[in-house]
């Protein structure tokens, strides 16, 4: 099967919005290469469990596709084209299981000696893109945060070394319910600027009072799930033959009711869940790796408006295959080092909100919870600088997003 041969009937297994869009794009899909159409269909095939944002992405690349002539074709593409596939791949069922036939073309091309050239190819067709699809202002700045440090009594080591260049330290900050004072800060955003999946509220322990306006992931509520995972993997491990691609590709194959999940919960965020658990590495067993893993996957995917990320303390480690178990019973906690987790996970927060569009008058705060420390990073803010005046969360916040 190659893509000239496509036709509406064979969509027939897809979502129907999924669906609607094959049907829609035929002509244009058809004109496409088989090194490149599986890639773009991993996408769309999930596309009715995907963010808002995901979806206007994909929406905005078919029609920029469709759009374009059989010759802007020819030279978009001409990279593609030139990849030499084997009849094996050909012959896979490309339609209905893109992701894997990605997986295999990848270690085809590696093989062959023509990984590079299809990374070269990716990335000018990532950069025509970008340049033909214009980017869309924001409704409102986006400001993301992080609140590191739940239960640490006090530590002597220095914080925000990786972010003090980019933002203004404080040192006097007046603790008293400062994280009531962030979430009605997030809250009052979410109300004023209401979307779907736009304000995101991230916990790695157990969630704090929290508005309904706001999308919340919190690594408690997802204890049951987490155990039926882990029960999943240790079985498979125990299988004869079992090797890490073939867990990989099982657990890429989990669905939310796989893993007890309520059928009638939110479809999108479920989904959402069981990739943070199953494609991240430790998020079954460590919080602050979760909650790392959760806000670099809601900002590429969700691009929210607002994100606050709260870190908690994780379990201390131990071998692997005990942490797999599942038998943790009441986990040694270790406070200090999931300080030092949460500091290096606040800059990786801030790094992935400065992918995204508009992060030029972005805001960025981070604040060691319960305490007189905090840094913040906003287009009216110093860098490199340090202050010394007393100041509430909530002025602090007022001051980044100024």
């Amino acid at each position: 099967m190659l893509p000239r041969d496509l036709h509406a009937e064979l969509f027939a297994g897809y979502p129907p919005e999924a669906r609607r869009l094959m049907v829609a794009n035929l002509g244009a899909l058809r004109q496409l290469p088989l090194s490149f159409l599986p890639v773009l269909l991993r996408e769309v095939i999930e596309y009715d469990f995907k963010f808002p944002a995901e979806r206007a992405a994909i929406d905005k690349e078919l029609a920029n596709i469709s759009a374009l002539s059989e010759l802007q074709i020819k030279q978009w593409f001409q990279a593609f084209a030139k990849l030499s596939l084997s009849s094996n791949l050909e012959h896979l069922d490309w339609i209905n299981r893109p992701a894997q036939f990605v997986e295999q073309e990848s270690a085809y091309l590696w093989s062959t000696h023509q990984l590079d050239a299809f990374r070269s190819a990716a990335t000018d067709y990532g950069d025509r893109l970008r340049s033909a699809v214009p980017v869309e202002p924001l409704p409102v700045h986006r400001l993301g945060i992080a609140v590191i440090g739940q239960g640490v009594a006090s530590y002597d080591g220095s914080l925000f070394r990786n972010l003090r260049e980019h933002g203004t330290y404080f040192g006097r900050v007046k603790p008293d319910n400062g994280l009531e004072l962030l979430m009605a800060a997030v809250a009052g955003r979410a109300k004023a600027h209401p979307a779907p999946y736009s304000h995101w509220y991230v916990d790695g322990g157990q969630a704090a009072n929290y508005s309904p306006l706001l999308t919340c992931v919190q690594y408690r509520a997802l204890e049951p799930v987490r155990a039926a995972l882990l029960k999943y993997m240790q079985k498979e491990i125990e299988r004869p033959g079992m090797g890490p691609e073939e867990l990989r590709t099982k657990l890429a194959q989990l669905l939310p009711s796989d893993l007890g999940m309520d059928k009638a919960g939110d479809v999108v965020l479920d989904r959402f869940q069981v990739k943070l658990l199953t494609e991240g590495s430790g998020t079954q067993i460590f919080s602050t790796t979760f909650a790392q893993w959760t806000a670099r996957e809601a900002l590429r995917r969700a691009e929210p408006l607002t994100l606050l990320v709260r870190f908690a303390p994780r379990q201390r480690q131990k071998p692997m295959n005990e942490l797999l178990s599942g038998n943790q019973g009441n986990p040694d906690l270790d406070f200090t080092g999931s300080l030092v987790d949460a500091d290096m996970g606040a800059y990786y927060q801030w790094i992935n909100q400065q992918r995204l569009p508009g992060f030029e008058h972005s805001s960025f705060l981070v604040w060691f919870e319960g305490h007189g420390q905090a840094l913040a990073i906003g287009p009216s803010l110093p860098r490199g600088a340090a202050s010394n005046s007393e100041i509430d969360i909530g002025e602090l916040l007022s001051l980044a997003t100024s």
